[in-house]
């Protein structure tokens, strides 16, 4: 609680952050704007998908993610979107893609470089941003596309704590909870599972022409997740390894599903899961000895002791 005091109150009225900003018609097509206190020069931008398991996902939850990363010089647009009941996972694929269309296209009124725009997602929202690039990839090497925005505009997508194959993640989410009748309904019944899996689609003859298109591909994840086994981040890497494209992965030793995204943020200091997003972001910058360059360690939000009591009682 003390730590999310802090963040709400961050979020609600820091003259950094941009609530709500609209980039659709659904009522949830809106996103939060991030921007750093420097104004020298275009900077870098990410567009943020948060997770909640389809279900609980909103914008908000990203404030912590762009307070650190704004930090860094790094403006963040946080992309909200349908959860379920409201619409199910083609819902979703949709509003995410129109919210990345809006950041390639009025970004730089931001002050952001819309030559520099990187796609980060989390748990569920990882799973629905990939998919989301994936298929506007599909269609690029379709005819006709007249889709606003293109797969060659992102610099590179990070993944955190995600799932990339349904078929395998069915059982699972049964067993902590997500019952199967539910998850079904998300994703639009099980014969819609294969179309909604980025690892299965790509080895298809209809998305093989589409790998080479996709930047490069970062995943993160935790040893200790039990909410998404590391070993989905390991087997997508894989799969698209295999058919040509570019892609890492960063396992990290202990980590829960939610320590990469709140916890090790919430203690303060070097956080490498955002270092790493951070140096990959900044390598192309041309001017090394910008203010990023010489961020100071972040101030922790909570003392270890709660964070250690927290996770001993979360679910997750």
């Amino acid at each position: 609680m003390p730590g999310f005091i802090q963040v709400v109150y961050y979020y609600f009225f820091s003259s950094q952050v941009r609530r709500s900003v609209v980039y659709g018609d659904e009522p949830r097509n809106r996103l939060d704007l991030y921007i750093p206190t420097s104004t020298t020069g275009l900077k870098p931008v990410v567009a943020f998908v948060t997770g909640g398991a389809w279900i609980i996902g909103y914008k908000g939850w990203g404030a912590l993610l762009g307070r650190r990363l704004a930090e860094r010089g790094i403006i963040v647009a946080c992309i909200d979107y349908r959860n379920f009941p409201q619409g199910t996972i083609g819902d979703m694929v949709e509003d995410v893609s129109q919210g990345i269309s809006f950041v390639c296209n009025n970004i730089s009124s931001y002050g952001g470089d819309p030559n520099r725009i990187y796609l980060v997602g989390q748990s569920a929202g990882a799973h629905i941003a990939v998919c989301a690039l994936l298929n506007q990839a599909i269609r690029e090497c379709g005819e006709g596309d007249t889709s606003s925005w293109s797969v060659s505009q992102i610099k590179a997508y990070f993944g955190i704590s995600g799932g990339y194959n349904l078929l395998n993640l069915v059982d699972h989410f049964h067993r902590r909870g997500l019952y199967r009748s539910i998850f079904l309904s998300i994703m639009e019944g099980e014969k819609s599972l294969q179309k909604f899996s980025p690892q299965v689609m790509i080895k298809e003859s209809s998305a093989r022409s589409a790998v080479p298109l996709l930047p490069h591909i970062i995943l993160f994840h935790g040893t200790s997740d039990h909410s998404i086994p590391p070993a989905e981040s390991q087997a997508f890497v894989d799969a698209l390894q295999q058919h040509g494209a570019k892609a890492d992965l960063f396992l990290y030793e202990g980590k829960t599903h939610t320590d990469l995204f709140l916890q090790d943020p919430l203690r303060g200091g070097r956080d490498k899961m955002l270092e790493e997003i951070a140096s990959v972001i900044h390598s192309e910058d041309l001017d090394k000895s910008a203010d990023h360059m010489v961020v100071p360690a972040a101030r922790r939000l909570v003392p270890e002791f709660m964070l250690k009591l927290a996770g001993r009682v979360s679910p997750f």
